[in-house]
């Protein structure tokens, strides 16, 4: 019996592809979409969609064409954003897909603290409205942004006071989003799943975590929103996009990312990553941190 098709969106990123190689090492047929195909990986038995954009309503149609599960991962953040995704879905129900597994945010709701949050609420509520078979992967901050929002200078800063986030591994989240799309039963529809690591932390805990891993003094500075956004100036962003860097950390203050689940070592049949295994294990995530760097 063949598998139904998966359609990847993101499929250069790094959820979607993560999840597309998962699936094709599996045998399950799927369609890689992207913008670029160029960018997109090469996998036994996978197969390249069309240039499509999530704003291309045709494009998104014909790309989609006979796939029967849309993995769909949120679009880059943009004014638009919400316009792009709600685009999207219509043209898979429009092509004929029947299942669509959305790559959300965790403690998504049209109040939330962290604006990026809110637009994810308004695509849950469209999917749901539409009648489609639906499943939202709620995923919270990404293990790798700690590092990565750290800068050279050995410094943590951003407007988190002392609240906790309960980040979470790609590897994780991938394992969890292929657990899902490979059910082809009805046991995950109308389901939201928080994938988040296996405790929360704070942003002070963290920097002590990295100055552990680096070998060198690692802080975490809070700052006052009006810091915030004077520190993040001089990235010449516009003001959205400061917004939601801003409202990610205030959202952390707030209490919205504290959120510990056991979803992932449910879907997955193991323990999600903790920061520390996830230092451990993936040490180029913070060499630009070590001392003779």
């Amino acid at each position: 019996m063949i598998s139904p098709l998966v359609a990847v969106t993101g499929a250069s990123g790094a959820v979607g592809g993560r999840v597309a190689a998962r699936l094709a090492r599996t045998g399950v047929p799927v369609r890689l979409l992207g913008r670029d195909p160029s960018r997109l990986p090469q996998l036994p038995g996978a197969v390249s969609a069309p240039p499509a954009a999530y704003g291309d309503g045709e494009g998104m149609r014909r790309a989609l064409d006979g796939a029967h599960t849309l993995f769909l991962v949120s679009a880059h953040e943009s004014p638009d954003r919400v316009l792009e995704h709600t685009t999207a879905v219509d043209a898979a129900l429009a092509a004929g897909v029947e299942r669509i597994v959305y790559v959300s945010f965790l403690g998504a709701a049209p109040d939330a603290t962290f604006t990026f949050a809110r637009d994810h609420w308004h695509t849950e509520a469209h999917i749901r409205m539409t009648g489609v078979r639906h499943t939202f992967l709620r995923d919270g901050w990404y293990l790798a942004a700690i590092p990565a929002m750290t800068g050279t200078d050995g410094i943590l800063r951003g407007p988190g006071g002392e609240g906790r986030v309960s980040a979470v591994a790609h590897e994780d989240i991938a394992d969890s989003a292929s657990a899902v799309l490979l059910d082809e039963g009805t046991g995950h529809d109308g389901a939201t799943y928080d994938l988040t690591g296996p405790e929360a932390f704070t942003l002070a805990e963290a920097a002590a975590e990295l100055s552990r891993c680096t070998g060198r003094e690692v802080r975490y500075v809070p700052e006052t929103r009006e810091e915030a956004y004077a520190s993040r100036a001089h990235h010449g962003a516009g003001d959205w996009e400061v917004a939601g860097w801003v409202t990610s950390y205030e959202a952390i203050a707030a209490g919205e990312l504290a959120t510990v689940s056991d979803a992932v070592p449910t879907l997955t049949g193991r323990p999600a990553q903790s920061l520390a295994v996830f230092l451990r294990e993936n040490p180029d995530s913070y060499r630009h941190l070590l001392p003779d760097s």
